[in-house]
């Protein structure tokens, strides 16, 4: 059954040569593609391993696959490129970045398209399951789009630089059952409910992934600012966010 969802002419070009080259490199394996919707819109919250996660979700499904990226990136002939490869761009000025990126967001679920989203904000530093932001469950709260939970399994393993012989990991594609967030309708400006929503969708990432979780922002562990190595109790008010640590102190 094909998707009859328009594509951008690159995006048609590089579905119809990508997944077999995929399947000649890693022959990667799908389960789940019956929880996507062959209409309408929907969120793919997937975990992000490596930048071949890019390539390998999105040639898993019929539909198109759009994605968001930041406006600075489209410029002359790389704007056409990207634009016809499904990223759209995201324009920040004079305004708050994650409320730009919602409204491109909203704007792509509000013309029925599916958009790819990373929860963690940028890739695992170190191959475990991070802290999801909560801009997937805010678009799905305005939208009614539901969300997927996806996970790429084996992808990290698959760019590694090591002997040809040695084994490698299957690379997998899992798409789980979207959530059901019905019971926080016409709450998306409540603080506790967009944490206690992420927190479940990552959750079911981390179920679907099997990888290790650790509750801090993979960005700031990547930038050295905090260390969750030695699981110290001593980090986690600075693991905290800022919306959060006020209620604490509210309380």
């Amino acid at each position: 059954m094909k998707s009859n969802d328009p594509a951008p002419r690159l995006y048609r070009a590089l579905h119809a040569v990508v997944p077999p080259l995929l399947n000649a490199l890693w022959r990667p394996s799908v389960h789940g593609t019956e929880h996507v919707p062959w209409h309408g819109p929907a969120i793919l919250a997937s975990n992000h391993q490596s930048v071949l996660d890019v390539v390998v979700m999105p040639a898993a499904l019929d539909r198109p696959v759009f994605f968001l990226a930041k406006a600075e990136y489209f410029r002359g002939w790389q704007r056409r490129f990207f634009e016809s490869a499904g990223v759209m761009p995201v324009h920040r000025d004079g305004g708050d970045a994650a409320e730009a990126s919602l409204r491109r967001g909203q704007q792509l679920l509000d013309e029925g398209r599916l958009l790819g989203i990373y929860p963690e904000g940028t890739r695992s530093p170190d191959g475990r399951l991070y802290r999801g932001k909560t801009g997937a469950v805010r678009l799905a709260l305005r939208t009614g789009a539901p969300i997927v939970p996806v996970a790429t399994v084996g992808t990290r393993e698959a760019l590694r630089r090591r002997a040809t012989r040695a084994p490698q990991r299957p690379v997998e594609v899992r798409f789980g059952a979207p959530l059901d967030l019905r019971r926080y309708a016409g709450r998306e400006h409540d603080r506790f409910v967009l944490r206690s929503a992420t927190d479940e969708l990552m959750y079911e990432i981390m179920q679907l992934s099997g990888q290790e979780y650790v509750d801090a922002y993979a960005a700031r562990v990547k930038s050295g600012e905090i260390r969750v190595d030695d699981g110290d109790p001593a980090e986690l008010e600075r693991l905290l966010d800022p919306d959060d640590l006020v209620h604490r102190k509210a309380s």
